[in-house]
């Protein structure tokens, strides 16, 4: 379960001991952990932690679960040494239905619940799959990525496609087989957010989340793939949402 000196394989670093609140990050699409390390480590009393998961960068060879079902449970479970305090939950796009199952699954077994839900640019889970990346091939996503790559500042070679392409298609076919006809209520509290310019899944798109909890919508400025920067309005959100300070 647990990898060197009892730290999970989950994380690529420790927690700190002394965090006031932690946002545990799950990757987009095709992407691992490391998506997240041009973000700082702390936004206004918030531990920003990365979530690896199975399948991808130091974890490759591990089997990644069939469903977002399958994968809450895992996670939670490790995940679980380090939810002493308050936490949340952050997912864009795909990886915000993962985020919501995981909150489901905290709910459910008794760990720590999280004390909010941040879902970025995705429907709620009852709406969905939807969304343009489902219905692509190959020669599609492979375009895709080269742009997700650009963005972090890489350079899409063919091995660094290849591989980005196989793990994209297995997320990809995880959310298809995602289907939530009845949402569950969640006690915590949800946080929205659509991007102004967003054409991949519409802001005005993702009110169905109010069935999935007490759910707080708020638009931010920018495209689909302007969370990759850390726009400081959204790391308001999270200090917001975890009531750092209050």
């Amino acid at each position: 379960m647990n990898g060197t000196n009892g730290m999970s394989r989950w994380l690529l670093r420790r927690p700190d001991p002394l965090a006031g609140a932690r946002v545990f990050c799950i990757p987009y699409a095709g992407c691992g952990a490391t998506m997240y390390r041009p973000w700082p480590v702390d936004v206004g009393g918030v531990e920003i932690v990365p979530v690896q998961l199975p399948g991808r960068e130091n974890r490759m060879r591990e089997k990644t679960p069939d469903t977002n079902q399958e994968l809450a449970v895992e996670m939670v479970a490790n995940l679980a040494p380090y939810l002493d305090r308050p936490y949340g939950f952050f997912g864009h796009c795909g990886s915000a239905l993962l985020a919501y199952q995981a909150a489901v699954q905290a709910e459910a077994n008794g760990t720590a619940a999280p004390g909010h839900l941040f879902a970025s640019s995705q429907v709620a889970p009852q709406d969905g799959p939807t969304g343009r990346f489902l219905e692509l091939d190959d020669d599609g996503l492979d375009a895709e990525l080269r742009i997700l790559i650009e963005q972090r500042g890489g350079t899409p070679s063919p091995d660094v496609l290849d591989l980005a392409l196989e793990i994209m298609r297995s997320d990809i076919e995880i959310n298809k087989r995602y289907v939530v006809p009845e949402p569950t209520r969640l006690s915590m509290p949800i946080t929205t957010i659509g991007w102004t310019e967003d054409r991949e899944v519409e802001h005005h798109t993702m009110d169905g989340w109010k069935r999935c909890g007490d759910t707080e919508h708020h638009v931010l400025p920018g495209t689909h793939y302007r969370f990759l920067d850390g726009p400081p309005e959204l790391f308001a959100l999270f200090v917001a949402g975890l009531g750092v300070g209050a």
